[in-house]
C-alpha cells in the first residue's frame, strides 16, 4: 500500500467510496440489496446476537491493532452463538466513524474480521456505515441450531457439575502486559506472547459443540445449561444460577488458570483474573456429573469441572482445604459498563 493510499481518510472518499472498498470482504452474491437473505436448514432455529464495541472502551491503538480489533469483534459474536449451541451463518457490520479515520485502518479492521470468520466458514453479509464522533463497531451474527440442542442459561438443575472448556484469566493477563510492559519479568517470551495473544486473538469455542453433542446421546438430559465467559467466569456462573433459580459452589483449587501464573501472580491475583478478568470466551456448561467427566476428558488440557449446582440462590467460592473461608461471589466485583 503506497503512502498516498495509506494516508487517505474516510472523508476523502465518502460513504459510497468506502462501501465500494469494503464490499470485497463480502460474498458478491449476497450483498447489494436492502437486506441479506440467509437460508437455514429444515428443522433449524435461527439464532441472532448483537455486540457493540466502542473505541476506548473495548479496544484502543495502545493494546490492539486494527486487525486484532476486528478479530476480537467477530470472535465475541461467534462466542455468543457457541454459547447457544449454534453454528454461524453470517454477520452484518455496523460501523460509526469520524471522517478523519484512515481508510487503511478500516480496511485492516475488516481484514481482521474476515480472518476470524474464515476459520469458521462464515462471511460478512451486509451492514451499514455512519458518521460518528467516536469509532463504534456493532456486529450482528446469525446462526442456526437444532431446537433440541439450544443451550440456555435457565436449565441448570441441582447436582449438575459446572464445566469450563478452558483456562480463565489469560485475556486479562495479556491486557495487563500490553498496558504495562514492565510487568511479567518472570515470564519467558513464549509465555508472554501466549497471554497477549489470548487477549488480542481470542478463540470462540465453536469447536467444542460437536464433542458436546457426541457426549450427549439422545437418552441424555438435553439441552445443558450454559453461556460463555466473555464477561468473566464469576459473572457466567451467577447469571446461570439466577436464570435457573439455583445456587452454586465453586472449588477454589479446581479453577483452571494458565500455567504461567504460577511463577508470576500471587494466588489471589490469579484467582481475581480468572473470576473477574473477562474476555476469555470459554463456555461454562452445567452437565450431569458422569457426562461432565466424559466431556472434560474428551476436551483435554484446560477443561475442568470446577464446582456444582446447589439448592438455594447463593454462589460460593469454597476451599476444600479450608485455608480460606467461603466467599460469596457477586456481579459487583466484575466489570460493569455503568458501575460506579
Amino acid at each position: 500500500m503506497n503512502s498516498e493510499l495509506s494516508s487517505q481518510q474516510v472523508k476523502d472518499i465518502g460513504e459510497q467510496g468506502l462501501l465500494e472498498k469494503l464490499q470485497r470482504f463480502c460474498p458478491p452474491e449476497i450483498i447489494g440489496d436492502d437486506a441479506a437473505v440467509l437460508v437455514t436448514a429444515p428443522g433449524q432455529s435461527l439464532v441472532v446476537t448483537t455486540d457493540v464495541l466502542v473505541d476506548g472502551v473495548h479496544f484502543s491503538n495502545v493494546t490492539t491493532s486494527p486487525e486484532d480489533a476486528g478479530w476480537r469483534a467477530a470472535a465475541a459474536n461467534l462466542s455468543d452463538l457457541a454459547a447457544m449451541g449454534a453454528s454461524p451463518l453470517g454477520i452484518t457490520v455496523g460501523l460509526g466513524l469520524p471522517g478523519e479515520v484512515k481508510v487503511s485502518w478500516v480496511e485492516r479492521l475488516y481484514q481482521g474480521i474476515t480472518e476470524c470468520l474464515q476459520k469458521y466458514n462464515t462471511s460478512i453479509v451486509g451492514g451499514d456505515i455512519v458518521r460518528s464522533p467516536v469509532t463504534t463497531l456493532a456486529i450482528t451474527a446469525f446462526g442456526q441450531v437444532s431446537p433440541h440442542q439450544i443451550i440456555r442459561r435457565s436449565t441448570a438443575v441441582v447436582g449438575d457439575a459446572i464445566v469450563v472448556t478452558g483456562v480463565h484469566g489469560a485475556s486479562r493477563a495479556g491486557l495487563e502486559l500490553l498496558l504495562h510492559p514492565e510487568l511479567g519479568q518472570d515470564l519467558n517470551h513464549v509465555e508472554k506472547m501466549a497471554l497477549i495473544r489470548a487477549h488480542q486473538r481470542p478463540q470462540p469455542r465453536l469447536d467444542v459443540l460437536p464433542i458436546l453433542w457426541k457426549i450427549l446421546t439422545p437418552d441424555s438430559q438435553l439441552p445443558p445449561a450454559g453461556m460463555d465467559s466473555s464477561d468473566g467466569l464469576a459473572d457466567a456462573i451467577i447469571q446461570i444460577s439466577r436464570a435457573s433459580g439455583v445456587g452454586a459452589v465453586l472449588e477454589r483449587r479446581q479453577i483452571s488458570i494458565p500455567a504461567a501464573f504460577d511463577h508470576w501472580l500471587t494466588q489471589e491475583q490469579a484467582l481475581q483474573y480468572a473470576l473477574y478478568g473477562g474476555e476469555d470466551f470459554e463456555l461454562v456448561l452445567c452437565l450431569p456429573q458422569e457426562l461432565a467427566s466424559a466431556f472434560v476428558q474428551h476436551l483435554g488440557q484446560g477443561a475442568a469441572i470446577i464446582g456444582s449446582i446447589t439448592s438455594g440462590s447463593t454462589v460460593l467460592l469454597h476451599d476444600e482445604q479450608k485455608k480460606f473461608p467461603d466467599q460469596v461471589l457477586s456481579l459487583s466485583q466484575g466489570f460493569q459498563h455503568f458501575g460506579q
